[in-house]
């Protein structure tokens, strides 16, 4: 069974939406080795109609100029890109293919499916949404910017019940950027204030 795992950059207000304007002045070496070993991990990204269209329309340009990001971009190129969008594309991104089915279904087939290695969702805000509601992300991996950018989507909006995660393993950056990894998780036993007001201060 492949693990699916959403990688994010997010302020600290919640805003997964970035904005060059916030993102940039933070990328550094521990952010540029992070988000490499995010890529590591799978041979199929998964992507969002708008995050597709972003990628789309830099990093084929970025290989063919041969700067120094060429290398990575041809990575990009060489990996298979699924793509999800409610609308017919003609892809001009080699190694690129659409959603044909449900998004849930279709990224269940592909979790299912044994000649797949792992499963990344660069951005794609919808489409992390949707599987979290559905159970499909095994982990989210989330670089949170020390910022608060206070307009923008959110990663998690409005809803009737609360997403429980547990930590498996975080790392402060020189910049304040922290990279957290998540995995969801059920909800803890309810608990009342009567069971832990002996934990308030002065009660040692």
């Amino acid at each position: 069974m492949a693990k699916v795992i959403s990688t994010l950059f997010i302020s600290a207000d919640g805003v997964a939406e970035i904005d060059p304007e916030w993102h940039f002045p933070y990328f550094d070496d521990s952010m540029g080795r992070a988000v490499a070993e995010d890529y590591e991990t799978s041979d199929v990204l998964l992507l969002g109609r708008e995050t597709y269209d972003s990628f789309a329309g830099a990093w084929p340009d970025r290989e063919a100029a041969g700067g120094d990001d060429a290398t990575f971009a041809g990575r990009l190129g060489d990996t298979r890109k699924v793509v999800a969008s409610r609308q017919p594309l003609e892809f001009t991104w080699r190694n690129s293919e659409l959603i044909q089915d449900d998004l849930v279904k279709s990224a269940a087939a592909l979790k299912a499916d044994p000649a797949v290695k792992g499963i990344l969702i660069p951005g794609s805000i919808s489409v992390v949404q949707q599987l979290l509601a559905a159970g499909l992300i095994d982990e989210l991996r989330l670089l949170i910017h020390p910022v608060a950018a206070r307009r923008g989507r959110r990663l998690f909006d409005e809803g009737d019940t609360a997403q429980h995660l547990s930590v498996l393993a975080t790392e402060a950056f020189p910049t304040g950027v922290l990279r957290v990894i998540y995995a969801p998780t059920e909800a803890p036993a309810k608990v009342t204030y009567a069971e832990v007001a002996d934990l308030t201060p002065g009660n040692d």
